[in-house]
């Protein structure tokens, strides 16, 4: 089942109600921006050479390790 966008307005706020402690701001908020990002990657993906080997969770994941600061994450 299609998880379904939200308004950029309504991700701000989970944003900013995340950010003030509210962990089901969190909850709802991941599968939305995890289904965005595989839709943005997956059409990305259709532009690659024919036997690539990326695969788009790959990319994914690819992508978040180069946003986040490693340093100061607790795995």
């Amino acid at each position: 089942m299609p998880i379904p966008s939200l308004p950029p307005q309504e991700v701000t706020q989970l944003l900013v109600d995340w950010g003030n402690g509210n962990q089901a701001a969190l909850d709802r908020l991941m599968p939305l921006v995890y289904t965005e990002l595989r839709q943005l990657a997956h059409r990305y993906m259709r532009w690659e050479r024919p036997g690539h080997t990326m695969q788009t969770t790959a990319l994914i994941h690819e992508a978040y390790l180069r946003l986040v600061d490693q340093n100061q994450v607790r795995w």
